[in-house]
């Protein structure tokens, strides 16, 4: 099966050695997503909610190069830096996969790559798997 890189464009794709996302047949993998821009700015500082908001949007994005959509998720895992605040990160999920409900994992970790990164998401798609 061919397989099918895709960059975001960021510098540390080619200095650590990864892809957003890869595709091989029908599975899309998308790689941990931060709310960091192209330059590295982070988006929504101190709010979860923001933070997975705009990941969600980066994720898409990623999903749909690779010919795919929100609803081929399957999968979605999560990763925050304070538990407590998940019905933010929670709530996010939500606005997008309420209908879909993919398989779904939240975990706190000590710290993300930055001080100012709360989540980091990372996806699986399988393309033809939307509801």
């Amino acid at each position: 099966m061919p397989r099918l890189n895709i960059s975001s464009g960021t510098p540390w794709e080619a200095t650590v050695g990864y892809s957003r996302a890869v595709r091989v047949g029908e599975h899309v993998f998308v790689s941990g997503t931060t709310a960091s821009d192209e330059s590295g700015a982070v988006h929504g500082i101190g709010d979860p909610y923001a933070q997975a908001a705009y990941i969600f949007r980066k994720i898409e994005r990623a999903l749909a190069e690779a010919g795919a959509t929100l609803g081929d998720v399957v999968r979605v895992r999560m990763f925050v830096t304070d538990i407590s605040r998940w019905e933010e990160v929670g709530r996010a999920h939500g606005e997008l996969f309420s209908s879909i409900r993919p398989v779904t994992t939240m975990v706190e970790v000590s710290r993300l790559i930055s001080p100012e990164h709360m989540v980091e998401i990372e996806v699986d798609a399988l393309i033809g798997a939307a509801p």
